[in-house]
């Protein structure tokens, strides 16, 4: 039986400080630790929400297939869109805003 470590560890956190697959999880003093899984599954979904917000964020500016670019290279897209008359949807800085955010939506 395989138990979900990190899930357990988030959801008994100050309690459990070791889990063995085949024998449960135990406190400090060794005590085993009754799991309940209602607890477990909520641990787990917190955990992918969080891994999830990360990987949205990561993705936009150093994973994804379409990053930010830096922001000094922004700033000169905005500047020069100012200078054009451009400070609107069809800018360079907006569409290159859009091409980000469309290649990685939000979870």
């Amino acid at each position: 039986m395989a138990l979900d470590h990190e899930a357990i560890y988030k959801a008994y956190a100050g309690t459990v400080v070791s889990i063995d697959d085949s024998a449960g999880a135990f406190d400090a003093s060794g005590a085993s630790v009754s799991l309940d899984q209602s607890k477990i599954d909520s641990a787990r979904a917190t955990l992918n929400a969080e891994a999830a917000a990360i990987k949205y964020q990561t993705d936009r500016t150093t994973n994804g297939s379409k990053t930010y670019d830096t922001i000094g290279n922004q700033l000169d897209m905005i500047y020069a869109d100012l200078v054009a008359g451009k400070l609107d949807t069809t800018g360079t800085w907006a569409t290159h805003i859009k091409a980000v955010k469309d290649a990685n939506p939000k979870p």
